[in-house]
């Protein structure tokens, strides 16, 4: 039997998270390195195809807005994953806790006694035309002021290895379902190599999600509603799969309704009363008496019951005022002005163009960058510049002299890259980093992540909507 061999592996210049640029195995990925070698090619290929009918298996699918056909499609698990030291994975819990910490402060400070605004740390006109700051907010003090219950944070490395902040999920942060059936499946591919790194668990996010859920309750014990659009959302499965691990009702904004001050669940029994709603739902769809009055995916007075603290919503209605792209490029401040503490994980270098000297700089630099909607996600609203056509470049200009206020701009960045098994070998390919992070009482980082990576060669596009896969994501206790 053929063994699986890494001689043609190259690392081409990037930073590669399993081999140094020399060719030599990195320490915490050379056991596992040594196991993968005495597979065979064939073997190895049956666990891939293995991985995607076990995901099939479960339902774990999605949707992607854009296809017309309307078909939904897995998350491609590829089977070789991704190992993080435990000196790398400490870094990172001290950099996203205070960043966190730092971020849930600005949020409840904006809405409340705007110091940084008036403190000028931050423009104010920045703040008052994004389209993610909700007016409606304006007052509210959520339970232990707490905003940002549970956050995504994007991460990259760069071509030195250095870790980067790409941006920030506050509002409805999705994957992590991803997360912890990806673990459940390479935990049975390679049980011994697993096993013997000693990698840290995952599989009590869930417990972890609905203890910190409970502990915000005004009751005890809590009735705990998972909010979901519905069963074509592109996210449905995790929606149900969190609700199921957890224990707690999936329901619908149909399902709800207000009555007395306070939020029932209908059921077929009668009337049960909600008092914490895990929302998977935007902010502008929630309640169409107090935001979008077309919403059908809300529930009519709910709000109004939460202004009332009579049910608890994760997370707060408002956060993505802290996802803004323009918001991003301040945070450095940010962390400054409510800590007093330079920020350890730094952002990428950031042009806003609402700013006239940053505008002219993309402007004449566009083909060299990579240009952002401030309010888009998924990888939507979005130019690399260098993968770019000439025309395209026209075209996003004129976007973005017509509105600056939407648009920022970073460098590209050769983001790292692992491993990855491609028809017939094994290529390194691009890989982004989206740790988790609950908190309620105290901020907890579940020590794990979803490893999105670009299955195209070439591509710097993780996202899954945009033709991305993922990896498990392995963190050691001790290098």
């Amino acid at each position: 039997m053929a063994k699986t061999s890494f001689n043609s592996y190259t690392t081409d210049g990037f930073y590669d998270e399993m081999f140094t640029s020399e060719g030599t195995v990195r320490p915490h990925y050379a056991l596992f390195l040594d196991r993968i070698k005495k597979i065979g090619w064939k073997k190895l290929d049956f666990l891939q195809h293995s991985t995607d009918r076990a995901q099939l298996s479960i339902g774990m699918t999605f949707n992607v807005y854009s296809d017309s056909q309307g078909i939904e499609r897995i998350l491609h698990l590829d089977i070789i994953p991704r190992i993080i030291s435990s000196e790398d994975w400490n870094f990172l819990e001290k950099g996203l806790q205070q960043r966190i910490l730092a971020l849930n402060m600005f949020i409840d400070d904006l809405y409340n006694d705007q110091k940084v605004l008036k403190d000028k740390i931050i423009p104010r006109e920045l703040i008052l035309s994004s389209s993610t700051f909700l007016k409606q907010c304006v007052g509210l003090k959520p339970p232990e002021h707490v905003w940002c219950h549970i956050s995504g944070t994007d991460l990259i490395r760069d071509a030195e290895g250095k870790f980067y902040v790409l941006e920030d999920n506050l509002r409805c942060p999705s994957g992590v379902s991803y997360m912890l059936e990806n673990r459940e499946i390479l935990k049975r591919t390679f049980p011994e190599v697993f096993e013997k790194l000693h990698v840290k668990p995952v599989y009590n996010y869930s417990h972890h999600l609905r203890d910190m859920l409970e502990s915000l309750s005004p009751v005890s014990p809590a009735t705990i509603a998972v909010l979901t659009p519905g069963i074509y959302n592109s996210a449905y499965f995790e929606h149900a799969y969190l609700a199921q691990q957890m224990g707690a009702e999936l329901v619908e904004g149909r399902d709800l309704v207000v009555r007395d001050n306070f939020v029932y669940m209908i059921t077929t029994k009668g009337l049960q009363r909600v008092d914490v709603i895990y929302r998977r739902v935007d902010d502008d769809f929630i309640d169409p008496l107090t935001f979008r009055k077309d919403s059908m995916l809300g529930t009519p007075g709910l709000f109004d019951v939460y202004r009332k603290g009579n049910v608890v919503l994760v997370n707060a209605p408002g956060t993505g005022v802290a996802d803004d792209k323009a918001v991003y490029a301040y945070i450095p401040r940010i962390i400054k002005y409510y800590l007093g503490e330079d920020i350890l994980l730094p952002n990428v270098q950031t042009y806003i163009c609402a700013e006239t000297d940053d505008l002219k700089y993309v402007v004449e630099n566009i083909d060299k960058l990579v240009v952002k909607q401030t309010d888009a996600s998924g990888g939507y609203g979005m130019l690399i510049g260098p993968k770019s056509t000439k025309k395209e470049h026209n075209e996003f200009i004129e976007k973005i002299i017509s509105n600056p206020r939407n648009y920022i701009a970073q460098p590209t960045i050769n983001l790292s890259r692992v491993p990855t098994l491609t028809e017939g070998a094994i290529e390194g390919r691009h890989v982004d980093l989206r740790p988790y992070i609950l908190y309620g009482k105290e901020i907890k980082i579940i020590p794990g992540a979803l490893t999105r990576v670009a299955l195209k060669k070439g591509s710097l596009v993780v996202n899954s909507s945009q033709g991305g896969g993922s990896k498990d994501t392995w963190v050691i206790e001790n290098d």
